[in-house]
C-alpha cells in the first residue's frame, strides 16, 4: 500500500485520519517495522511528516516481500531501482544484511524461491538513486564488461552549500585513497582520473541545486570535486567542514542512459528529486 502525504502531520495521525484501517492496527504495523517513510522504516508514532514525502505500507503476509522503495523497471534479466540514502549497495565485514542486495534479494526469491540477483554496478551508501541488479551471471556479466560503452549518460542531482562562482563547469582531479578509504586529491597528479561536469539549475540565499554529469566513475568522485571548489553537498559529514542538521547527504542518481543488449537499444531511465531537495531549496 502506497500513499503521498498532501499534508503536514504526525504518522499515526495521519495514516488514521486517512486510511480505513483501525488505529489499533496502524499501530501494529509500526511497531512490526511495516511503515516505510521516504524509503525509510519508521517504527515513530510521532514521526513528523511534510507533504510530498511518500509512505509505503508492507500489509503482504509473512511469506511475501514488498520492497521498501520504487522498481523503475524490471524485466526477466535485469531489475532497476530507487536506492535510498543511507543504505549500502552490497554487504561490509561490519553489515551483512541490511544492504540493497540482500533486500532485492528476499523480494525476488519470495516470487520464485529459485531467484538470484547480481550487483551490476554501486552507489555509495549516503547517494540516493537507480541501481541496477542483474537476474544472472550473463547478463551481470555482460553489462559490467561493456558497462563503459554501453553507458552513454550518467546524470545526478546535489544541493550544495552557497553559490557556485562559474555556473558552469569541468572538474579534473587526480584521486587517491588513503588506508581509512578517505579518497583525496593527489597533488602529484599520480592518482586515478576523475571527471565531474556540472550546471546550475536553481540559487537561493544558502543553498545551489546542480544537475552533474560524470565522465568518470571514482569513489566519492562527485563528493570531493564540489568540496573541493569550496561548495561541499549538503550533508556530507566525510569532506565537509560545515556542520548542518540535515539527516542526509543530497546526491542523487537520477538519470542513467545504457545500451540494453536483450533488446538491442538504448534505454533511458529517470527518476524525479527527492521531495528534501525541493524543501531545502524552498528555504
Amino acid at each position: 500500500m502506497k500513499l503521498i502525504v498532501n499534508r503536514d502531520g504526525e504518522l499515526l495521525e495521519y495514516l488514521y485520519d486517512n486510511l480505513d484501517i483501525p488505529k489499533k492496527k496502524i499501530k501494529q504495523y509500526l511497531t512490526h517495522g511495516s511503515i516505510y517513510v521516504n524509503n525509510v522504516k519508521t517504527t515513530k508514532y510521532n514521526y513528523k511528516l511534510v507533504s510530498g514525502m511518500n509512505i509505503v505500507i508492507d500489509t503482504d503476509n509473512k511469506n511475501k516481500k514488498v520492497l521498501p522503495f520504487d522498481v523503475v523497471f524490471e524485466d526477466d534479466q535485469i531489475i532497476v531501482v530507487n536506492k535510498p540514502s543511507g543504505l549500502l549497495t552490497i554487504a561490509t565485514n561490519k553489515e551483512k544484511e541490511k544492504t540493497l542486495y540482500h533486500i532485492v534479494s528476499d523480494y525476488l526469491k519470495s516470487k520464485d524461491k529459485n531467484a538470484k540477483v547480481f550487483i551490476v554496478h554501486r552507489l555509495d551508501k549516503d547517494t540516493s538513486g537507480l541501481v541496477i541488479l542483474a537476474k544472472n551471471e550473463k547478463i551481470k556479466n555482460q553489462l559490467q564488461e561493456n558497462w563503459n560503452d554501453y553507458v552513454s549518460l550518467r546524470e545526478y542531482v546535489a544541493v550544495v552549500h552557497g553559490k557556485i562562482k562559474n555556473k558552469t563547469g569541468r572538474i579534473v582531479q587526480s584521486l587517491k585513497e588513503t588506508k581509512t578509504n578517505l579518497v583525496y586529491v593527489s597533488k602529484k597528479g599520480d592518482g586515478k582520473e576523475a571527471i565531474t561536469n556540472y550546471k546550475v539549475i536553481k540559487e537561493s540565499d544558502n543553498y545551489s541545486l546542480v544537475s552533474v554529469n560524470i565522465e568518470t566513475g571514482r569513489k566519492n568522485q562527485i563528493r570531493l570535486a564540489f568540496s573541493t571548489i569550496g561548495n561541499p553537498i549538503v550533508g556530507d559529514k566525510k569532506y565537509s567542514n560545515i556542520k548542518d542538521a540535515e539527516n542526509r547527504l543530497y546526491l542523487h542518481a537520477n538519470r542513467l542512459k545504457l545500451y540494453y543488449p536483450v533488446i538491442k537499444k538504448d534505454i533511458l531511465f529517470e527518476i524525479t528529486n527527492p521531495v528534501e531537495f525541493r524543501k531545502i531549496m524552498n528555504k
